[in-house]
């Protein structure tokens, strides 16, 4: 099933975000049916809320960068601050070209991270 089969928000940001992975040189697949994310290793990257609003995680480093270019702030899921992530502007979320640069800086740095064990069932 591919990712964001069952998600409830908007279609239109699906396709960009989507759109904007396909066009990555990562190789990542969108996974999550209802809530869309991608991961690397076991460490997710990306994602897309409910309200169609996409999250990018990156370097402290690169956090400053993105966030002064694109007056970007903070990520917070059930009124908690999440670490690393970025918000994406909606300007940005439609241009797949420029999304697709970020996310594939995201992938190679999520890359360096150690490899998350997986969970024995």
């Amino acid at each position: 099933m591919p990712g964001g089969s069952k998600y409830e928000g908007s279609p239109e940001k699906l396709d960009q975000y989507t759109a904007g992975v396909a066009r990555s040189q990562s190789g990542a697949a969108v996974k999550g049916a209802k809530n869309p994310y991608t991961s690397r290793s076991g460490h997710m990257f990306s994602f897309l809320d409910g309200d169609g609003t996409m999250a990018l995680r990156l370097s402290d480093e690169l956090t400053e960068e993105f966030r002064s270019r694109y007056d970007s702030g903070d990520v917070i899921q059930y009124g908690a601050t999440m670490r690393g992530y970025s918000w994406v502007p909606a300007e940005l979320l439609a241009d797949t070209d420029e999304l697709a640069a970020w996310f594939d800086t995201a992938w190679d740095w999520i890359g360096t991270l150690p490899p998350k064990p997986t969970k024995k069932k």
